[in-house]
């Protein structure tokens, strides 16, 4: 972000948030508006990708605490389009003739008599706005990105590779980040010679900001790139792996491959969501896989073996003698990749169905069942039922 943002951009508005929101409101409100304006939402709308664009670097400000307060301490500074300090240096009323800021910062040290020592690190951090006399902008991690995807149910138990775009996450390949044209390259801004700052008077003291002309870049492109229209970026795919056993709702979180960092510091990292797809048979229960089995009255009552399917090859089942409805019968080794390197089991839930239709003859042997049998099944009930108002049925 040029230093001329810190100044004319409010970035608190981008988010949507007021300037005292605490950094879980910064960072739900982006979310938020990542989800809505990213470009896989919403292809061909340029609105939006720059919308994106906007907010994701509102978030990489407020994201970070030292970002955030010096950029709260610059738009105090420079929001009236003068310099103030406690000591009352703007207007006539400090008396102070052909003060320029910039010999301030420039001379300026750590522990510097006069108090203002760290001020010229402070601004010079602003993303270079006090060009070559300013102290240089330390090197910065780039923010955390954050993505989202839907993959399949079976994809999140075998893993998988995906692609994610990041949105201005890399340099041009046609123009290598300068943002002209091959065969040409930027220019030293005519306004400010290159330094990136003017000089104006402002009452009793000159006044050093970022130069209108080429924002505080010192280089001006006469020429742009054809593919990233000047900015030197374009979007970037990233490959992530995404681990086997993959939960709905789990973050992957990539290092090193979210937005670059700026002045020679590192990457920041991609943050992916990943959303699971229901399967149409199989549920989840943490590690272990669950499934539910219909077998007949008789199979239930006799025992039987059954095949239960899973997502590689069917397995064969033991059903016991007198299986009760609801019984759960465990399958080990069946479920969900570990990152150990085992698996939890398929948990298989007997369902016992009752036939809806049947023939006389199949009507008149159900009984003579029923005579030979003589079950009362809900004899315990009412015995109990009994007891507990004294007497018995």
């Amino acid at each position: 972000m040029a230093g001329r943002d810190y100044v004319d951009k409010d970035l608190y508005a981008e988010l949507g948030v007021s300037k005292g929101a605490s950094a879980a409101e910064v960072k739900k409100a982006y979310r938020a508006l990542a989800k809505k304006l990213h470009p896989d939402n919403n292809p061909g709308d340029a609105t939006a990708e720059n919308k994106f664009k906007a907010v994701s670097e509102a978030y990489h400000v407020l994201s970070d605490p030292q970002r955030r307060k010096e950029y709260d301490e610059a738009r105090e500074l420079f929001a009236a389009g003068r310099f103030h300090t406690p000591g009352g240096f703007g207007g006539n009323g400090g008396g102070v003739g052909g003060f320029d800021i910039g010999d301030l910062l420039r001379n300026s040290r750590p522990g510097a008599s006069g108090g203002m020592g760290g001020l010229g690190d402070l601004l010079g951090g602003l993303g270079g706005m006090f060009g070559r006399g300013g102290t240089r902008a330390a090197p910065r991690r780039g923010a955390t990105v954050q993505a989202a995807i839907t993959i399949g149910f079976a994809e999140a138990l075998e893993g998988l590779q995906v692609p994610i775009r990041i949105p201005g996450g890399g340099a041009c390949a046609t123009c290598g980040g300068t943002g002209a044209k091959p065969g040409t390259t930027p220019r030293t801004c005519p306004t400010c010679s290159g330094a990136g700052v003017i000089t104006r008077n402002q009452g009793g003291f000159a006044f050093s900001e970022p130069c209108q002309t080429c924002g505080g870049d010192g280089r001006v492109v006469t020429d742009p790139c054809p593919t990233c229209a000047g900015s030197g970026r374009t979007d970037r795919v990233q490959q992530v792996r995404i681990p086997a056993g993959v939960a709905d709702g789990q973050k992957v979180v990539a290092r090193g491959r979210g937005a670059p960092g700026e002045n020679g510091g590192p990457a920041g990292d991609l943050e992916v969501t990943v959303r699971v797809s229901p399967h149409p048979v199989f549920g989840r229960d943490g590690d272990d896989l669950t499934i539910t089995v219909p077998v007949t009255y008789l199979e239930a009552a006799l025992g039987t073996t059954v095949s239960v399917p899973t997502l590689e090859q069917p397995v064969r089942l033991r059903i016991p003698v007198g299986t009760q409805p609801g019984k759960v019968l465990r399958v080990r080794g069946r479920g969900v990749p570990r990152k150990d390197g085992t698996r939890g089991n398929l948990l298989v839930t007997v369902a016992v169905t009752v036939p809806t239709h049947m023939t006389e003859e199949a009507a008149e042997a159900l009984h003579r069942y029923a005579e030979l049998v003589a079950e009362h099944p809900r004899k315990h009930m009412e015995e109990q039922v009994a007891a507990t108002r004294g007497g018995a049925s």
